[in-house]
C-alpha cells in the first residue's frame, strides 16, 4: 500500500537510502528536500544544486531502476501515485492514450491533454510553439501525424525538435511551416543516454544545419556561447532563440540582443 502523496520514486529513494553511497545520498537529499525545484531543473543545474557530478546524478537514476536522468525526471513530474504511474516508469513512449490520459500533471488534478484538445483550446488565440519529441526512428511518422492535425487549424505556430529527422521531414513535405532546431551542449550534459559520442558532437555543433536548413535554432541559454551557433547564424542566416529562461533579468538581456526566449515559471 502506498502512502498518500508519496510517489513511487520518493518511496524508492527512501527505501534505498541506507545503502546509497555518500555522493548518491547527496542526490537523494537534494531531491527529497527540493522536489518542486527539481522538476524544473535540467541535469546540469540539478547536479550543481546537489553538489555532485552529472555522472553521479545519472548513476543515481540507474540505481533507482531508471534508464537515465530523463526517465527519472519524468517519473518525478507525475506527483500523484496511480496505476498508470507504474507503467510510466517503463517508458512514456510505450504508453497508450488510455493510460496517458489518466496521468495527473504535477500538483494538480489536471490530466495530460491530447494534442487536438490543446489545438482546440488555442484556436484563434495565442500562437503556439509545437515541440515534437521523436523516439525510436518515428521522426517522419510523428511529423506527419502532427501536421495532419495542424493542417486545418486556424492559428499561428512553428514546429521545433531536437531530432534533425523531424526538420528534414518538415523541409521535404511541409516547407511552408516555420521549423526550428533545438539543441544544447550534449558533450557536457550526460542526460542523453543512448546517444553515441559522434552523435552528441554533431548535435552540439549543429552540423545537420546544412541539410535541415532550420528557420531558427533554439539553443540552451546556458550554452549559447557555442561558437558553432554563431557560425551557423552567419553561414545560413538562421535566427537564434534561447531556452529555457527562468529569470526575468536573463530574458531582458537576451531580448536586448535580439534573441527571443522560451520561458517558464514567471509571467513576462
Amino acid at each position: 500500500m502506498n502512502v498518500k502523496g508519496e510517489s513511487t520514486i520518493i518511496l524508492k529513494i527512501k527505501s534505498l537510502y541506507p545503502d546509497l553511497k555518500p555522493s548518491e545520498k547527496r542526490v537523494a537529499d537534494y531531491i527529497l528536500t527540493n522536489r518542486e525545484s527539481f522538476i524544473y531543473s535540467n541535469l546540469t543545474s540539478a547536479s550543481k544544486a546537489a553538489g555532485v557530478s552529472e555522472a553521479t546524478f545519472v548513476r543515481f537514476s540507474k540505481t533507482l531502476g531508471y534508464e537515465g536522468y530523463r526517465d527519472m525526471h519524468i517519473a518525478m513530474a507525475v506527483s500523484n501515485e496511480s496505476p498508470s504511474q507504474a507503467d510510466l516508469e517503463e517508458g512514456i513512449e510505450d504508453l497508450s492514450v488510455e493510460v496517458l490520459k489518466d496521468c495527473p500533471l504535477q500538483n494538480t488534478t489536471e490530466t495530460i491533454p491530447l494534442f487536438q484538445d490543446v489545438l482546440t483550446l488555442f484556436e484563434g488565440g495565442a500562437p503556439l510553439v509545437v515541440e515534437l519529441k521523436a523516439e525510436r526512428g518515428n521522426a517522419a511518422a510523428l511529423t506527419d501525424a502532427a501536421m495532419a492535425l495542424l493542417k486545418d487549424w486556424q492559428g499561428t505556430y512553428c514546429v521545433e525538435s531536437f531530432h534533425p529527422g523531424v526538420l528534414l521531414r518538415l523541409k521535404a513535405r511541409y516547407p511552408e511551416v516555420i521549423r526550428g532546431q533545438l539543441s544544447q551542449n550534449f558533450l557536457r550534459d550526460s542526460e542523453v543516454g543512448g546517444l553515441s559520442l559522434p552523435v552528441r558532437f554533431v548535435l552540439t555543433h549543429l552540423l545537420t544545419t546544412a541539410f535541415t536548413r532550420p528557420d531558427f535554432i533554439a539553443y540552451n541559454c546556458l550554452d549559447r556561447r557555442n561558437v558553432s551557433l554563431r557560425l551557423m547564424k552567419k553561414l545560413y542566416g538562421v535566427h537564434e532563440a534561447a531556452w529555457t529562461v527562468r529569470d526575468r533579468n536573463v530574458m531582458e538581456q537576451l531580448e536586448a540582443e535580439g534573441v527571443p526566449v522560451i520561458f517558464e515559471k514567471f509571467v513576462p
